[in-house]
Order: C-alpha cells, then structure tokens, then sequence
C-alpha cells in the first residue's frame, strides 16, 4: 500500500479515465481537467468505466510514482457522479479502502472531520 507520514489528500478523477494513459497523460488529466499540481504531493486516482482498474498517481518529492491495480473479481466503488460532478476528495485511509475493494467508499464519510485543536487554556484553581 502507498505510505506516508505526511497527511495526503487524494483526488478521484470525476469520470471514467482511460487508462492506457501514462504518467504524462495522466499528469495532463490532473492539469487542464482539475486545475491541480500534481507536483504538490497529492495523490489522484483513476478508475476505468468498467471499474475493475485503477491507477494512482503521486509525486513522492523525487519523481512520479504510477501504482496500477486491477480487480479479478468485483468492481471497485463508483466514485464519479452521474451529475458531472468534481473530483471526489478522499483520504488516504478511504483510498486504502477503495484499493481493497470497499463499496462504501464514496457513499458516505469513512474518515471523520479533520480536527485541530485550538489553544490550551489554563485552568482556573
């Protein structure tokens, strides 16, 4: 599985991608289609219309990594809406999950909100 320390957002492409595309065209995708870095350090994903392929896109601070995975059973959740809809945003736990094959990714929340604490108050004896 893709690790990291740092905290990732990934990006669904919102449509059936064609995945005989490779790093450039993919990269190209990101570009002109969601407007994004891919140089940023963000993951992005892509499913083929059949679902059964996905292809994850990420710059790792040295280069472009290209992770393939295809299905011999199944077929991954559909991310993209019928509405034409953006990129679905997830994190890199629901990615995880999408990978293994999880239905619900997509659906609803998998990941709860990001939290950041505020300042410490001090307590009043």
């Amino acid at each position: 599985m893709i690790g990291s320390t740092r905290a990732l957002k990934v990006f669904a492409w919102p449509k059936p991608a064609d995945l005989r595309l490779g790093y450039d065209g993919l990269h190209g995708l990101v570009a002109n289609g969601l407007a994004r870095d891919v140089l940023g350090g963000d993951c992005y994903l892509f499913v083929n219309r059949a679902r059964n392929r996905c292809k994850v896109l990420l710059w790792d601070g040295t280069g472009l990594c290209l992770y393939m995975k295809r299905l011999e059973q199944g077929r991954f959740a559909c991310l993209w809406r019928t509405n034409g809809g953006g990129a679905v945003e997830l994190t890199l736990s629901e990615l995880a999950l999408f990978i293994e094959g999880s239905s619900f990714v997509g659906k609803k929340p998998l990941s709860p909100e990001l939290f950041i604490p505020g300042p410490l108050t001090p307590r009043r004896s």
